[in-house]
């Protein structure tokens, strides 16, 4: 694989989406849960979407089940709590797996182009990196994403040029989007 535009995903409805659609724009992937202590990044992101996207910016959210059942809805149910609580309106697509042998195809590539480096420093990261530990042992060398809200950062090439866990903090996610923009 070249580049992110050489994946197709599927929508919450199931229609595959080629990443070749968003060719030129400058995206944000995020994996998210509706039940996670970092759920409410989706006001900082939706803030960010409405600011940003005249200028050719995507926000791709992709649900995911798999740390510790903080997405246990359907994808419609998924989708109507973040509209409704949120305000969302950047597209959301299927729930998928991130780590282990289902793991998405894209997220498995995300993560060898960016491998995670750490949750930081602070008491909030050491608790993180104690459940991330516990939850992604079964997943052995495919736990590829440590937790929830995890985010790439895509250039207009189509390149991985930055990760950011879920414990960096939104106003410096967002200045990297400015640069990248």
């Amino acid at each position: 694989m070249a580049n992110v535009y050489d994946f197709t995903v599927k929508d919450r409805k199931g229609n595959e989406v080629s990443l070749s659609d968003y060719r030129g724009k400058v995206l944000l992937i995020v994996n998210t849960a509706t039940g996670c202590g970092f759920t409410p990044h989706y006001d900082p992101l939706e803030a960010m979407y409405k600011e940003l996207r005249d200028r050719d910016f995507e926000i791709l959210d992709f649900p995911c089940n798999q740390f510790a059942n903080q997405a246990p809805g359907s994808e419609d149910e998924i989708h109507e709590f973040c509209t409704m609580k949120f305000g969302t309106e950047f597209p959301q697509f299927a729930k998928i797996d991130v780590n282990g042998d289902t793991a998405d195809p894209l997220f498995a590539y995300l993560a060898t182009e960016k491998p995670f480096e750490g949750f930081g420093k602070g008491l909030k990261s050491a608790a993180l990196n104690t459940f991330a530990k516990k939850n992604n042992k079964t997943f052995g060398d495919k736990a590829y994403i440590k937790w929830n809200f995890t985010k790439f950062l895509i250039d207009r090439e189509g390149n991985v040029i930055s990760r950011f866990e879920p414990t960096v903090d939104m106003d410096d996610v967002k200045k990297a989007v400015e640069n990248a923009l």
